[in-house]
C-alpha cells in the first residue's frame, strides 16, 4: 500500500509540475509578445493601410482575415457536418467508414506547407484563379475539415439514443429527427468546432502565403490577392522590422484569445440551455 501511495504521489507530483511548465510557457510567450506590441498599436496602425517600409497600418490584412475566415467557413461548414452525420447517423460500420475515417486523420496530420503547395498548383495554376482569396479559402478549407468531421462527430454521438428513439416512435422521419432533434441537441459541439476552426484559420500562414499572396493592399473581390494578418506579420519580420511585426503578433493573439473565450461562452451558454 505505502509503495503504491508513493507512486501515485511521484506521478502526481510529475503532472502538476508538467501543467505549470505548460501554462508558464505559454505565459512567458504571450507577456514577452504582447510586451514588445503593446506600445505600436494605436488607432492610425488599426485603420490605415501599408504605405512602405515601417509606414502604415494594417487595416486592408484585418478586412482580408476577415473575408478569408468568412468564406473558408461558410465552405467547409457544411461538408464537415454533413460528413460527420452521415457517419454517425447513417453510414453502417465496414470499408466505407474505415476509408473516410482515414481519410479525414491522414488530412488532420498533414503539415499546412503541404496545403499550400496543394492549392498553389491546383487552385493558383490548374483552376487558374491566381493568388487570390478565393484560392486561400478553398485550401483552408480543407484543412480545417478534420476539426470540423470529427468535432461534430462527437457531438452527435453524446445525443443520448433515446431521443432518435421517441422522435421515431412519434412518426418523425429519419431526416426529420436529425435536424429537429438531433442537431439542435449537438449544437454547441458544431458551434465550438466552428470556432476552433476560425482560429486554426486565423493563424495560418504558409497555406495562405501560397495561395492567397502577400499583396499589401485592400482586395477588390475574392478573386484579388491580399494579405493576411499572419502573412503580413512573417513579412514584417522577414524585412526587419520587428516592431510592427510584435505589434501584428498582438493583435493575432487577442484575436485569438477572443475566439477562444467566445468557444468557451458559447459552449457553455447552448449547454445550460438544453439542460
Amino acid at each position: 500500500m505505502k509503495t503504491r501511495k508513493i507512486k501515485d504521489a511521484i506521478l502526481m507530483t510529475m503532472i502538476i509540475i508538467s501543467s505549470f511548465i505548460t501554462v508558464g510557457i505559454l505565459t512567458w510567450i504571450l507577456i514577452y509578445v504582447v510586451a514588445n506590441g503593446i506600445g505600436k498599436i494605436n488607432w492610425e496602425f488599426l485603420s490605415t493601410a501599408p504605405k512602405g517600409f515601417n509606414e502604415g497600418g494594417i487595416f486592408p490584412m484585418i478586412i482580408t482575415t476577415i473575408y478569408i475566415v468568412l468564406l473558408s467557413i461558410l465552405i467547409s461548414t457544411p461538408i464537415g457536418v454533413c460528413a460527420a452525420i452521415y457517419l454517425v447517423e447513417y453510414a453502417k460500420q465496414g470499408k466505407i467508414v474505415r476509408i473516410i475515417r482515414f481519410a479525414t486523420e491522414s488530412l488532420s496530420g498533414i503539415p499546412s506547407i503541404i496545403f499550400g503547395l496543394f492549392g498553389y498548383l491546383f487552385f493558383v495554376n490548374q483552376i487558374g484563379w491566381k493568388y487570390s482569396i478565393l484560392s486561400g479559402a478553398m485550401t483552408l478549407s480543407i484543412m480545417v475539415l478534420p476539426t470540423i468531421i470529427r468535432t461534430t462527430e462527437e457531438s452527435l454521438k453524446a445525443v443520448p439514443n433515446s431521443y432518435r428513439e421517441g422522435s421515431l416512435g412519434l412518426g418523425a422521419s429519419k431526416l426529420k429527427t436529425i435536424i429537429k432533434v438531433i442537431l439542435p441537441s449537438a449544437i454547441s459541439g458544431i458551434i465550438t468546432s466552428i470556432i476552433l476552426s476560425i482560429g486554426r484559420i486565423v493563424g495560418e500562414t504558409a497555406a495562405v502565403y501560397f495561395t492567397a499572396g502577400f499583396a499589401p493592399r485592400m482586395a477588390k473581390s475574392i478573386m484579388d490577392s491580399s494579405r493576411t494578418l499572419s502573412v503580413h506579420m512573417y513579412v514584417l519580420t522577414k524585412e526587419g522590422d520587428f516592431d510592427k511585426g510584435f505589434a501584428t503578433a498582438t493583435v493575432l493573439i487577442i484575436v485569438v484569445l477572443i475566439i477562444n473565450f467566445m468557444a468557451n461562452f458559447m459552449s457553455k451558454k447552448f449547454n445550460k440551455t438544453r439542460m
